[in-house]
């Protein structure tokens, strides 16, 4: 490994830690920060607020880094982190809490897009495989160990000191990125798109960041509520989006892009895994305590067989793609995999509800494993495959672009699964036997999703992986 990596990885991994384990450490401190501060309806929000703010600004950050540096747009993204944090550890009602946390999620989604956007500029492609463990391992920690940490300041301390621990790491991965993170500033025409002008830069794309805005929070919020006016304001922003996305000089998530297959194909890959993951694994856990009679902690267990597989798949194939340069094998197997695990659940959760069956949470896992080790096979190479697709001016949008569209399909999927239980609720059945029932066919409608993303990576366009790293070429 090079040195300049060897030194500039530890300050990365800590960022993208930090934007990660926020998205899952609140989720055993909702019920205290309700009993605290008051307002039990608006737990949802303190969750929701972090995840459209980071998902609204994922764009943003690709393009700000684009044209003004990675650097500088990191060390800022950590700043409204911690700021954030500190805000809402200070909160003293809900409605402060939840403005505070869209604050701290506008941090949050700089942290992980720059830290994999940096990792792009500074290690070539062909290299870049035997880091991508360190990152599938952030995503681990965050998604196994943030609930365990907050169930601990929770039961040992307040809710509050989750927020205290953000400004000393932030401020650790600030200095650590200060002293090792050294890139040359892009020059005003290494950013410019093929239709800008070349006297200068092009103007900022602000309609376009705001229709995209409002299509996000349309969509995030229609998840949540599944209010049809929430769907409107989607269907609208996005509308507007295509617009101003064809006129602008420099649109924040360029249309342009989309023509090509390497880059298409891999970002609609990361949609339809999103969809299908996170519509199954939100339900998953009540599904199997209710079903079941499991408890919270088996439940989890099922969740951290999903996350192994993840893992153990992540650097196994990083480590191979360096070895051979050869990466669409791993999608085409992962989506197979995972395709194969949904719908081993679909089968094994057919009547659960009604008649549980000896070993079945076994069962369960172990099909949730292999669904963690198709995932791990598919998921950082995309981002692989798209950062290889294209330019160093278009090297921050695109590797937004991946996790931007895999956070919308998130959102769609939850919502998916949540209007079949809400339909299942409407039918007459109570709250128990309407999520019962419907999850067995949640899981079965996720299936086709990943066979089609498996018909994707069979047409994933193969290039030659560089072994020049984008910080070499403009040196």
């Amino acid at each position: 490994m090079r040195r300049s990596v060897v030194l500039v990885l530890p300050g990365l991994v800590l960022a993208m830690l930090l934007g990660a384990l926020d998205q899952t450490i609140m989720t055993p401190a909702l019920p205290s920060i309700a009993a605290d501060l008051g307002g039990l309806h608006q737990m949802p929000a303190v969750v929701t607020a972090y995840l459209v703010a980071a998902t609204v600004v994922m764009p943003v950050y690709g393009k700000l880094g684009d044209r003004f540096g990675r650097k500088p747009v990191m060390q800022a993204a950590i700043i409204v982190f911690v700021a954030g944090a500190l805000l809402c550890s200070l909160a003293s009602s809900m409605p402060q809490l939840v403005a505070f946390r869209a604050l701290q999620g506008m941090g949050g989604g700089g942290l992980m897009i720059g830290a994999q956007a940096v990792i792009g500029e500074l290690v070539s492609p062909r290299e870049r495989g035997r880091y991508l463990g360190f990152i599938g391992a952030a995503y681990v920690v965050a998604a196994v160990g943030g609930p365990l940490l907050g169930g601990f300041f929770v039961d040992r301390l307040t809710w509050r000191w989750i927020f205290a621990i953000y400004p000393p790491l932030g401020l650790l991965a600030f200095v650590l990125l200060t002293l090792t993170l050294h890139l040359p500033r892009p020059t005003t025409n290494s950013t410019m798109s093929s239709t800008a002008s070349s006297a200068g830069r092009p103007p900022i794309d602000y309609a376009g960041t705001v229709a995209l805005a409002a299509a996000v929070v349309g969509l995030v919020l229609l998840g949540q509520t599944r209010h049809p006016a929430w769907l409107t304001v989607a269907l609208a922003g996005a509308a507007v989006w295509l617009v101003t996305a064809r006129r602008a000089a420099d649109p924040v998530l360029p249309l342009r892009l989309f023509r090509r297959r390497a880059f298409a194909i891999p970002v609609a890959i990361s949609f339809l895994i999103g969809f299908a993951l996170f519509g199954t694994l939100t339900y998953l856990p009540a599904f199997l305590q209710i079903a079941l009679g499991a408890g919270a902690a088996q439940a989890g267990l099922v969740v951290t067989a999903l996350m192994a597989g993840v893992l153990a798949t992540t650097i196994a194939s990083g480590r191979l793609i360096t070895r051979t340069g050869r990466y669409k094998p791993y999608p085409v197997a992962g989506t197979a995999l995972a395709g194969a695990g949904l719908a081993l659940l679909s089968l094994l959760s057919t009547g659960l509800y009604d008649a549980p069956r000896p070993g079945a949470l076994a069962a369960v896992a172990a099909a949730m494993a292999l669904v963690g080790l198709g995932v791990g096979l598919v998921m950082q190479v995309m981002v692989l495959a798209t950062q290889n697709a294209v330019d160093y001016a278009d090297l921050g949008t695109a590797t937004s672009s991946v996790t931007f569209l895999r956070q919308i399909g998130a959102s769609a999927g939850v919502a998916a699964a949540g209007t079949l239980i809400t339909w299942r609720m409407d039918g007459g059945h109570s709250q128990a036997a309407a999520l019962g029932q419907a999850m067995p066919l949640v899981f079965a409608l996720m299936t086709p999703l990943l066979a089609a993303a498996f018909a994707l990576a069979i047409l994933l366009p193969v290039r030659e992986l560089r072994t020049n790293a984008h910080v070499e070429e403009r040196v």
